[in-house]
């Protein structure tokens, strides 16, 4: 069992993964949000990259925002897997740094909303670290340079533990989004951190993350000492 101190000592263990399949991925969340909502780990931060992948969301018709046909969809070798978190439709592949918080937000930050709000600022801050002037889109969510799309965040959240999360744009091959209706919004783009002139590795950011992360949740970050899954890219 996690000690009784745990909640005092709010600690967050981030995983570094590697490239990871994205069905075992959410595999791996299930069990992970059965093993924090029991005691028996505390809170974690996953840090994967999938190959190429289409996700659903629960909001709207996610498939109708699909834009290529099955017999492309095909030939990329590109899946699409339907999902429980929120938000619409959206593209994970190579280059990209997808986090999966699986924190509890009992008892001190039982706001959704909040939650949310959250996650952008982590990925504000980051962005900042590199020298983009990141922010929001009034109405919409995820980080926004201009009209473009930085990172898209789609969550789920059992009895207050978390699961899914945030979409990174690193060095992602931005042309895959011409698949999709990305995120369901028809009038703006997308873009990455390579393409606004970051050209910071993969380690780099997501040392960032995991250092701002643990600030806007009042965490302290430590690195796994194994990897359970996956294999660097």
């Amino acid at each position: 069992m996690v000690p009784a101190d745990m909640t005092a000592v709010r600690s967050l263990e981030v995983r570094r993964l590697g490239r990871v399949p994205y069905g075992e991925a959410l595999e791996l969340q299930k069990r992970l949000v059965e093993q924090r909502r029991a005691g028996t780990i505390g809170d974690l931060l996953l840090l994967v990259e999938h190959p190429p992948v289409l996700t659903l969301g629960v909001r709207g018709d996610g498939r109708s925002h699909i834009l290529a046909s099955d017999g492309e969809l095909a030939s990329r070798h590109i899946d699409v897997i339907e999902t429980r978190r929120g938000g619409d439709i959206t593209y994970h592949g190579p280059g990209q740094i997808v986090g999966y918080p699986i924190i509890d937000l009992d008892p001190d930050r039982r706001d959704v909303h909040k939650y949310v709000r959250d996650l952008e600022d982590v990925l504000i801050r980051v962005a900042a670290d590199f020298g983009i002037m990141a922010g929001r889109v009034q109405g919409l969510t995820g980080v926004w340079v201009g009209d473009e799309k930085l990172a898209a965040i789609g969550v789920r959240i059992q009895r207050w533990v978390t699961s899914h999360g945030f979409a990174l744009n690193h060095t992602t091959d931005l042309s895959h989004f011409d698949l999709i209706v990305p995120c369901g919004i028809a009038d703006c783009g997308v873009t990455s951190l390579a393409k606004l002139g970051c050209t910071a590795p993969r380690a780099d950011v997501e040392a960032r993350i995991a250092a701002h992360f643990a600030t806007v949740f009042d965490r302290t970050a430590r690195e796994a000492t194994s990897q359970a899954v996956g294999t660097e890219a």
